[in-house]
């Protein structure tokens, strides 16, 4: 125990519980998006696209934090509106495309990274590494985390009324395809700040758990957003106070944490468990 609360005394530790709360209370309320657009596996597999964008940035830049961020969110965005424009120009559907286009760039961005020797680099990404986080890294969080909550809180009646009702958003004069974009560049954005925290294969859980744990708590979709934030920040932290007595992985234990909020909400949900149905 005292061992712990020296190790919280670090400003590595204090840097790292920051971290938590921010990113798992951003993704947490942004989550909601992905459930109620039903695009869970197509972010699960964008996560896997910003691989190139990162390979590409330290080829042609260095090994610099603003350069990987660029070059992360512009390798999502361009698989993503990419697979969207093949599966528009094409017969191929979107889901299709996407999986083409994504394996494609993350193959090609492995090899590169590989080629360039960073091998620890790449598990860190690919898994996360919260612990490694700078002080640019947590302000680049704060910044991505403000932008999406503050983007959907204010727009939050019109984006709605998209998500629900495309048509009836287009005969309200409201641009239903820029909506849809906009949405897709705020995941992305925020897929991107989480990804040396929770990495390229579980970023999935923190982008999708809270929000799915909310829908079987409540009906209404105000409460997916908030809710959800709130269920991703306090699962993050408690897996941070988890991690470091248990030994496990900081990243792999968010994810377990937030499956466990899932499982609880599904077995004794007061609206829809298992157990209420029964």
């Amino acid at each position: 125990m005292n061992t712990f609360l020296q190790f919280l005394q670090e400003p590595l530790a204090q840097r790292s519980l920051w971290a938590c709360a921010v990113i798992g209370f951003s993704n947490g309320f942004v989550s909601a998006l992905i459930l109620l657009r039903r695009s869970s596996l197509q972010i699960g597999t964008l996560s896997c696209a910003l691989l190139p964008g990162i390979a590409l940035a330290i080829l042609l830049f260095g090994l610099f934090q603003f350069s990987i961020l660029v070059g992360a969110i512009i390798a999502g965005l361009m698989v993503g509106l990419g697979s969207l424009f093949v599966s528009r120009t094409s017969r191929v559907e979107h889901d299709t495309a996407l999986s083409v286009l994504h394996t494609t760039a993350f193959a090609c961005g492995y090899i590169v990274l590989i080629r360039l020797g960073l091998q620890q680099k790449v598990d860190d990404w690919l898994f996360g590494n919260i612990m490694s986080m700078s002080n640019a890294d947590l302000w680049i969080a704060y910044a991505c985390g403000a932008l999406a909550v503050l983007s959907i809180t204010i727009l939050y009646r019109p984006l709605m009324i998209c998500l629900f009702d495309s048509r009836a958003a287009t005969s309200m004069g409201i641009p239903t395809r820029a909506f849809n974009y906009g949405i897709f560049a705020l995941i992305i954005l925020v897929l991107v700040s989480s990804l040396q925290a929770v990495g390229a294969f579980l970023t999935l859980g923190l982008l999708v758990a809270p929000a799915a744990t909310m829908h079987l708590l409540t009906n209404r979709s105000s409460l997916l957003f908030w809710g959800g934030g709130l269920i991703g920040g306090l699962g993050s932290v408690m897996a941070f106070f988890l991690s470091y007595p248990l030994e496990w992985h900081l990243g792999a234990t968010i994810i377990v944490v937030l499956g466990s909020f899932f499982m609880l909400a599904y077995l004794f949900s007061p609206r829809y468990g298992l157990f209420r149905r029964r």
